[in-house]
């Protein structure tokens, strides 16, 4: 890693009418020597969009996608994480939250799953081309680059999406730390499981149990990131039975193991939490609960 890596990273919330939808819209600048490149890793995450001005990245994820040289790049809900390598650039990033799949690329998101694609060639991205082709201006412009961002997703109008109220549902019980079983899931949201079942696979991409353990491991792998001095034994939900159990899904979902990746340098990643805790209060995405919603008692 370059001694001359600088990284900035802005987050910008969504405005009142389209918070239900988004995660945030995000600046990221990297400054980078000519030549030389940073590579990192994203963890699971909710889709996102990624538009770049400067050195497109290379991207992909393990036993996946490759995706290179894409201005616009487009991922899919994902349980691995995402490899990169990057140049000097400026991007912007707009993370959709469930509702905003449903509303904004109305495809099965479980058909998308684990997916990085070049969003100027997958048609289920084809909407998102005109922002990435005018997004950026002759000269940098955080402010009014935001604006375009914004007003695109305006002109969508502020419309009902089918299964919205129970989008919302499903996705404040999978945030809740306190819930732990399926069945919990199902009682909470007051539908059948067929009905929870169906909904998962087209807004969130997986099924009710496979998120439910990707959340006990994002609040484990996020607790860590924050404060590496917890060690993993210290940072581990209590959810978990024992530290194999956390292993496994380790395995599972990063492909490697607790000390593998706490030994790899995460300089874009880490900086990117930080500031994320410290300006909207989670440290991921994931993490993220539907507008409206508020944390239940422990």
């Amino acid at each position: 890693m370059s001694s001359d890596l600088s990284i900035t990273v802005r987050f910008h919330p969504p405005p009142d009418e389209l918070r239900r939808y988004f995660t945030t819209f995000y600046l990221t600048d990297v400054r980078l020597p000519d030549g030389q490149v940073v590579t990192d890793s994203l963890q699971p995450e909710w889709a996102n969009l990624r538009f770049f001005s400067g050195a497109p990245p290379l991207s992909w994820i393990d036993g996946g996608d490759r995706v290179e040289g894409a201005s616009f790049t487009a991922t899919g809900p994902s349980i691995r994480n995402c490899h990169f390598r990057l140049g000097a650039t400026r991007f912007w990033g707009i993370g959709l939250l469930p509702l905003g799949w449903a509303r904004f690329v109305r495809q099965p998101a479980a058909d998308h799953a684990n997916l990085i694609a070049d969003g100027h060639r997958h048609p289920s991205f084809a909407a998102f081309r005109p922002l990435a082709d005018r997004l950026f201006g002759a000269e940098p412009d955080e402010a009014a680059e935001l604006a375009r961002i914004v007003d695109f997703f305006r002109q969508f109008g502020d419309h009902p999406t089918s299964d919205e109220a129970r989008i919302q549902a499903i996705h404040a019980a999978v945030v809740d730390p306190m819930l732990v079983t399926v069945a919990e899931l199902v009682a909470r949201v007051s539908a059948s499981q067929r009905t929870v079942e169906r909904i998962c696979h087209r807004s969130f991409g997986f099924s009710p149990k496979v998120l439910l353990r990707r959340q006990r491991f994002m609040r484990s792998l996020a607790e860590f990131m924050l404060d590496p001095s917890l060690k993993w034994i210290g940072a581990i939900d209590s959810q978990y039975h024992d530290q194999a159990q956390f292993v496994r899904d380790f395995h599972e979902f990063m492909g490697q193991t607790p000390r593998e990746y706490a030994n790899t340098p995460h300089p874009v990643l880490e900086k990117f939490m930080h500031e994320r805790a410290r300006i909207h209060g989670a440290a991921v995405q994931t993490m993220d609960r539907p507008e409206g919603t508020s944390p239940r008692a422990a």
